[in-house]
């Protein structure tokens, strides 16, 4: 979590705010491939639940330890827990800020854009608009910014944490399983691509901070 990672996050930000905010038909030409007009989505019913419980599951398993060594630290504070309690504290402060608060409650449910299944280029009911306009007629749970993605994203938090020679990797695998369950969502009709990359740089952002605050900025 140093200055060439925020400054990097920060380029892929304003890069795709440019990009789709003057262009938003490529948000529409990214997700086309994925949605036939007589079959409909390549992923969708059955195999997304399957792939979404299992990323719940593994972001469960992940998050466990922290919460553990949270609640031991706070019974028996003498003694020696899974992990120090800052890592533990950085894990699920995030995990609670960033998946839970800032894209399920903040954004998702006040950033009426409507979702990729739901708009008319793709036979639904409503208007296309590009990520930035808020003002779509979706009342709540609606595209900006990805939800489960947020979640996948988050596993940055415990990548940070990692030993040195295998951060590099941890980081790897974060944004990797990002994109995976980005990806899926996207050709599942559930989110456009703006959708996806805005939460992974909204994760970093605020993994970024925390960790300043917690391991930096001390005192």
């Amino acid at each position: 979590m140093n200055y060439t990672g925020l400054l990097i996050a920060l380029a892929i930000a304003a890069v795709t705010g440019l990009a789709f905010g003057l262009y938003p038909q490529l948000d529409l030409a990214l997700v086309a491939p994925f949605y036939d007009p007589v079959s409909g989505w390549a992923i969708g019913g059955r195999g997304w639940l399957l792939v979404r419980n299992a990323a719940s599951w593994i972001i469960a398993l992940i998050a466990a330890p922290a919460a553990i060594a949270l609640i031991g630290q706070i019974v028996r504070p003498n003694k020696t827990t899974l992990m120090p309690g800052r890592a533990a504290l950085l894990m699920l402060l995030t995990l609670a800020l960033g998946p839970g608060l800032l894209a399920n409650v903040i954004l998702k449910d006040n950033w009426g854009r409507p979702r990729p299944i739901e708009v008319t280029e793709f036979g639904g009911p409503l208007t296309f608009l590009p990520w930035w306009d808020p003002r779509g007629p979706c009342p709540k749970n609606c595209s900006f910014v990805a939800g489960e993605p947020s979640g996948a994203f988050w596993t940055l938090a415990p990548a940070a944490l990692a030993p040195p020679q295998w951060r590099a990797l941890a980081y790897g695998g974060a944004l990797a399983f990002g994109a995976a369950i980005g990806l899926v969502r996207a050709a599942g009709g559930g989110h456009f691509v703006s959708d996806v990359v805005f939460a992974g740089v909204f994760m970093f952002l605020l993994i970024w901070v925390m960790h300043r605050l917690l391991y930096r900025w001390r005192a």
